[in-house]
């Protein structure tokens, strides 16, 4: 049986794989400004500024793009709790300079998103409000996890992110929402990337206790869920507008990072890997 490594012993031993991945993702990413994506002509002061209050009638979106954009910009409201969570893990040296990276990155998100459906008048102001500060009181919290539970977790929520971005864009009646929904989408795979390779090293590094975290992740898997203001909640609203569904995780979500870390091939697990592989067997392809 391989030696259980403490998540201290991790957070050392991963440190130069954290610091090659951090590089590369900068040197990766494309810069790009929220503002670009901002139809700013289209803006007008509401009557608190003199100017005319929100009408469901100035919306041009469809009601699809509309719930798609509401769930992305609120989930990315939510920022300081994800921030707060994951740094409790990755505090020290080149890990928290990769948080303070991600943090930065999310934000660009929030900020693109809001902007766009405040100068549109895409969704009602005052109830994104309130559902944003509703949101946001209560808060984001994850069970206790070790380290390699988190970084196998943020690795599959990061592809799904993705996919619900790229789902978006695809569905999206308008150019700009399409646009920005797939700028989100190539930061959120880049994401994915960065989380996904250092499970791979941590593969190589502790085989059977990953190969447990993954498999403990994706039993425990889900998605950050929405209330919205109709009483219904953002996993029912993207299944039924086909953006994004539970039943189609296995193949859009696990099944590419399984392959990705050779889940199903490597020689290396011991009798905890091999049970952490059954009980992943129905994922193989």
């Amino acid at each position: 049986m391989q030696n259980a490594l403490s998540d201290r012993d991790l957070l050392v031993s991963l440190t130069d794989e954290v610091e090659t991945n951090l590089e590369r993702h900068i040197a990766a990413a494309a810069e790009w400004q929220p503002h670009d994506y901002v139809p700013w002509d289209d803006g007008r002061n509401f009557a608190f500024l003199g100017g005319t209050d929100w009408d469901p009638a100035q919306s041009e979106l469809s009601e699809v793009a509309k719930t798609a954009l509401t769930v992305s910009v609120l989930i990315a409201d939510n920022l300081p709790a994800y921030h707060r969570e994951l740094g409790k893990y990755l505090n020290r040296g080149p890990w928290w300079r990769w948080v303070g990276r991600w943090t930065a990155e999310e934000n660009r998100h929030e900020i693109v998103i809001r902007n766009y459906l405040m100068v549109t008048r895409a969704v009602d102001p005052i109830e994104l409000e309130r559902m944003r500060m509703a949101h946001m009181t209560e808060g984001f919290r994850r069970p206790g996890m070790h380290l390699l539970d988190v970084l196998a977790s943020v690795a599959f929520e990061e592809t799904a992110a993705a996919v619900r971005h790229r789902n978006t864009a695809r569905a999206a009646d308008n150019v700009i929402v399409a646009s920005i929904a797939d700028r989100l989408a190539a930061d959120d795979e880049l994401q994915a990337v960065f989380f996904a390779n250092l499970v791979a090293a941590a593969l190589d590094l502790a085989p059977d206790q990953t190969a447990r975290a993954i498999a403990d992740r994706i039993a425990d898997f889900h998605v950050p869920t929405v209330q919205l203001a109709d009483g219904r909640t953002s996993d029912e609203v993207l299944a039924e507008a086909g953006i994004y569904t539970a039943a189609d995780e296995p193949t859009l979500v696990f099944q590419p990072l399984l392959e990705r870390w050779n889940f199903f091939t490597r020689p290396d697990f011991g009798e905890q890997g091999e049970k952490a592989r059954a009980d992943l067997a129905h994922l193989r392809p």
